[in-house]
């Protein structure tokens, strides 16, 4: 008959179903009787296994015929080594360690665990590892030698907060300005080619360059101008001058540029009566500036990804890709929203 004839490897199904059948068929051979012959043709599987079952159902009974899970070989570190391998590498450097380079590999881990605890593993072991802590390789983000930890703290948890309560006692907005340069050449990442030819990708030949500067607010509040050449303190009036039309009490969060801090720049702020203040960030602290963010996302999602086209301006692009986030008060709200500080809507 034609079911006689077909036949199921066991290999090829999971674990669950080979429990199942091998349960099936040795109860219908204990408990309804029928020939081992029989069941194991009438299912499709080799007729010979069905004694093998039936000897460890003898002495195991139907747990017998469960299917267990490989223990597989022996780890090659203890749980508390898994930790200390942890901790050496959450919010640590591998120069702490004696190591010359500051980026955590597999090699680096490996030699330290070689070191520590006299184990030898393998790169993919180590992958493997560091997989089972949560551990996945991230691009870093730069920090400078000479940031300060407890400043950045202090703006964080004392100065900022007193200043959003000034500027919600005077019913001033907190503005953050920032300045970047933008560049005709596209930052070219990865792409595919064949091996051992370098890929062709075509571009503006035309080189331009424009500065640009802007400032954000968490209501969604959005200003920016293009300049040529440096910034300088009379530069940086002129552009005080412009952003405060049509605006009332401002607050301008700044970093510590030259032309910020000029004697020039304290006698005009003096000069305006309270209606502008500057409050500087801690030095080397950009990631406490969302206007950071415009400057990313402009560069991410204009010129850069989509290269200059024959005669195209790069003032006029730059100009259109501040104008589309000027416009998109989500966008500028994530911006703020993306800060591990709790910057308030001022």
């Amino acid at each position: 008959m034609l079911w006689r004839m077909m036949k199921v490897d066991g290999r090829k199904l999971d674990h669950k179903t080979n429990e199942h059948l091998r349960i099936t068929a040795v109860r219908r051979v204990v408990e309804n009787g029928e020939k081992p012959s029989a069941v194991m043709a009438s299912m499709g599987l080799c007729r010979t296994d069905i004694y093998r079952w039936l000897r460890t159902y003898k002495k195991k009974g139907y747990p017998g015929l469960r299917s267990t899970q490989a223990k597989g070989p022996k780890p090659k570190l203890t749980p508390r080594q898994c930790q200390s391998v942890r901790r050496w590498i959450v919010g640590k450097d591998p120069r702490q360690y004696g190591f010359v380079f500051g980026l955590w590999t597999r090699q680096i881990v490996a030699d330290l665990i070689a070191k520590r605890f006299q184990v030898t593993m393998t790169l993919p072991g180590v992958g493997k590892l560091l997989s089972r802590m949560n551990i996945t390789p991230q691009k870093p983000l730069r920090r400078a030698y000479q940031r300060d930890p407890q400043a950045v703290e202090a703006w964080k948890k004392k100065r900022y907060p007193r200043l959003r309560a000034r500027a919600r006692a005077h019913g001033a907005r907190i503005f953050f300005l920032d300045e970047a340069g933008f560049n005709s050449e596209p930052n070219l990442g990865r792409t595919y080619g064949q091996k051992g030819e370098t890929p062709v990708v075509k571009t503006s030949g035309e080189r331009q360059k424009i500065n640009a500067m802007s400032a954000v607010n968490a209501r969604g509040g959005f200003w920016s101008s293009l300049y040529t050449g440096n910034l300088n303190a009379q530069r940086f009036i002129d552009f005080l001058k412009a952003f405060l039309k049509r605006r009332g009490t401002v607050y301008l969060v700044v970093d510590g540029h030259p032309a910020h801090r000029a004697k020039k720049v304290r006698d005009y702020v003096q000069s305006m009566k309270g209606r502008l203040e500057l409050h500087f960030l801690p030095p080397y602290a950009p990631d406490l500036n969302p206007d950071e963010f415009v400057w990313q996302y402009a560069k991410s999602n204009g010129v850069c990804k989509i290269p200059l086209r024959r005669n195209e301006s790069l003032r006029q692009r730059v100009e259109f890709d501040l104008a589309m986030i000027g416009k998109n008060k989500w966008l500028i709200h994530s911006f703020f929203q993306a800060k591990s500080v709790a910057y308030a809507n001022y």
